[in-house]
């Protein structure tokens, strides 16, 4: 993946880490989310959960009255945008909408007070620890295979995708500009526009909600930031022969070059710089999109999640390589949206993402981390209730739909409560794999943040959740021990 150089650089950067731990113990735990998954909202809970005294029973630290005090501090990468937790929280609760996503990388420290499980370790003083939230598009983790992949490799892979049934309508018009394009005639830069253009268009088509895929590498034609327009995103895959060498200022040979140029410039500094430095990753992925949308989304997410874990260093070092190479030694996958089902389902998406997850390590030959999957919803925007229905009692969410939702021939203001059932989600995972057994969709209605409950005093309750708790168990309960 990386070079004698960048591994030199990971390990002085991993070597100043460490150093600077020994009087600032930190964490840093990366935050990806696939498109629609709600990595802004899990941020802004988790934050807003631990800075409040949130109800998190299964978060041990916490539900044993161990956190002494919790505060954000300024963050350690200057050269890296904050988190806007502030302007983020103030959305969710003042406006009752959803923050935008972030769509670049950005960071945001917070910093824990607490007390030692351990009677020896409270008598001789009390813990701190500051968990650096590092927080990226999963797109940029689907980029991560490229540093492995020649130009040639990267085409036939993306070309053969483009030609699956579930996109060869919307690569068409991709597909129909590679056809016309002639690879060692000299290359212009208005053909190289125009086939980068309708190659980013297909991959934003296949990233829609009715389709709900989710391998869509590059990354950063989806989302550009300050690279729009740069050569370093101005390629697409050609159907090159791997053995044949083209003419110098050919439109193959410019678009080997450009390829090679966004693995340099965009791709490997995201790894060495950010990615290499983790110590424990969370995953959010929107199953129910792809669920909905069918057994081929399915099976492309699972590839997506083949992909991404096979990127990851994970696995515990020695304390001599800990110095030198960090290991991520918990992952966490999580299947957000869960307050979109009732309660009864949740267990069967929990055991959909763990077959994924299970197949997909398999597939990706991944071992020595610690891996857990569960269903959540970082903010909950539903409760749950039962309706009569003429074949017996119904289990139904209940909560407000945003403005211009619509449920059949009803379409919502955004201010009134409505109850849904949502459907049942199959017993057996492997049905959603299957196309000749169709089964009911999920009802899907995106709802508005919940209004915050007050106590008897009047003081405004934290933002209410599903298994936030158990998430800040698993990824940093054991480092307040």
């Amino acid at each position: 993946m990386t070079s004698i150089a960048d591994e030199a650089r990971i390990a002085l950067d991993n070597i100043a880490d460490r150093a600077g731990n020994l009087l600032h113990p930190t964490l840093r735990l990366g935050v990806a989310g696939l498109s629609r998954a709600g990595k802004t909202v899990f941020i802004t809970a988790l934050v807003h959960n631990l800075l409040h005294g949130g109800r998190l029973p299964l978060f041990s630290a916490a539900a044993s009255g161990r956190i002494a005090r919790t505060y954000l501090e300024e963050q350690p990468d200057d050269a890296v945008p904050r988190f806007a937790y502030e302007s983020h929280i103030r959305t969710v609760l003042d406006e009752r909408l959803w923050p935008q996503s972030t769509r670049a990388i950005s960071e945001l420290r917070l910093t824990i007070e607490y007390e030692s499980a351990s009677l020896f370790s409270r008598m001789l003083s009390r813990g701190r620890l500051s968990l650096d939230i590092v927080d990226y598009p999963g797109e940029w983790l689907l980029d991560l295979p490229l540093l492995d992949k020649d130009y040639a490799t990267f085409s036939a892979e993306a070309i053969e995708r483009a030609r699956l049934p579930s996109r060869a309508a919307m690569a068409g018009p991709f597909l129909a500009a590679l056809d016309a394009a002639t690879l060692d005639a000299p290359s212009d830069e208005t053909t190289a526009v125009q086939l980068s253009q309708s190659f980013a268009a297909y991959l934003r088509a296949c990233r829609n909600d009715r389709t709900a895929l989710s391998t869509l590498p590059p990354g950063r034609l989806l989302m550009p930031g300050d690279l729009e327009g740069s050569p370093a995103l101005t390629f697409a895959p050609l159907p090159v022969d791997p053995g044949r060498s083209y003419p110098r200022g050919s439109l193959a040979a410019v678009f080997a070059r450009r390829y090679d140029a966004y693995r340099n410039v965009v791709v490997k500094p995201f790894f060495r710089d950010h990615f290499a430095r983790l110590d424990r990753q969370i995953l959010l992925v929107d199953a129910l999109q792809a669920i909905n949308a069918g057994p081929e989304a399915v099976k492309d997410l699972e590839t997506a999640l083949t992909d991404i874990l096979a990127c990851f260093r994970p696995g515990a070092s020695s304390w001599l390589g800990s110095l030198l190479t960090r290991r991520i030694d918990r992952i966490l996958v999580a299947a957000t949206k869960a307050d979109h089902l009732h309660r009864e389902s949740h267990r069967r998406l929990e055991a959909i993402v763990r077959r994924l997850v299970d197949d997909a390590m398999a597939r990706a030959r991944f071992k020595g981390a610690n891996i857990d999957v569960i269903a959540m919803a970082a903010i909950r925007a539903t409760r749950e209730g039962t309706v009569n229905d003429p074949a017996g009692p119904l289990p139904v969410i209940i909560g407000t739909p945003m403005e211009g939702e619509e449920i059949g021939r009803d379409r919502f203001d955004g201010l009134r409560e409505t109850a849904v059932f949502p459907g049942d989600l199959p017993a057996d995972p492997g049905r959603l794999f299957d196309a000749k057994r169709p089964r009911e969709p999920i009802r899907f209605v995106r709802f508005r943040p919940p209004r915050l409950e007050r106590n008897a005093e009047g003081l405004t309750l934290s933002l209410p959740h599903i298994r936030l708790d158990r998430a800040l168990e698993f990824l940093v309960g054991d480092r307040l021990a």
